[in-house]
């Protein structure tokens, strides 16, 4: 395949949800897997990790990715949320660079506007998109393994070599378009301030 292969990891220590797919120069994506990780709550910590950290590994062996793009951690309310949240993506990101591959951070909102055209989409909005662009009969479940393709999709459509100059313009969908115009606008912002 020409193009490039992302996995997708939405890390959560609960359910981490893992999505591969393929990009051509394009930008049409397809589903190569998806799946959950999941954990008990009443497991210990290490061995949380430990199984997050091995499913992440079993993924990256079996489909190949180029790149990984993970969910970049902000601060929530919850704080143990937030610690089981950057406790799994420190996992992912050590299966990633043990294995020579680069890690990309995606806010949610750059992956709600790349796959929605809006940056403020809830998770119902984006799973429908999802399941749209990878042209699948149904929205991935649970929303956790819709995310992780949603991040894929969403740093393969912003990485140069996914897209060549002859893909612009053509075959973009919506959300595609309203996304390239959002870059160009935040661009010419940077430029100018």
């Amino acid at each position: 395949m020409s193009g490039l292969r992302v996995l997708g990891i939405d890390p959560g220590l609960t359910r981490c949800g893992v999505g591969v797919v393929d990009v051509t120069p394009a930008r049409k994506a397809t589903l190569v897997y998806v799946g959950v990780i999941r954990t008990p709550h009443e497991m210990a910590l290490e061995q949380r990790l430990l199984a997050i950290g091995q499913g992440i590994a079993e993924a990256i062996e079996l489909y190949g990715p180029a790149v990984v793009a993970l969910e970049r951690v902000f601060a929530q309310h919850n704080v143990s949320t937030v610690m089981g949240t950057a406790q799994a993506s420190g996992v992912a990101m050590h299966a990633a660079a043990s294995r020579g591959l680069p890690v990309a951070l995606h806010t949610p909102s750059e992956v709600k506007a790349a796959v929605t055209g809006y940056g403020s989409a809830d998770k119902k909005q984006v799973g429908t998109m999802v399941a749209r662009i990878l042209g699948l009969a149904e929205i991935p479940r649970p929303a956790d393994a819709a995310d992780a393709l949603a991040l894929a999709i969403c740093h393969a459509w912003r990485t140069p070599s996914s897209a060549t100059p002859s893909a612009v313009g053509t075959g973009e969908t919506p959300a595609q378009k309203a996304w390239r115009a959002a870059e160009k606008s935040a661009a010419a912002r940077r430029l100018g301030s």
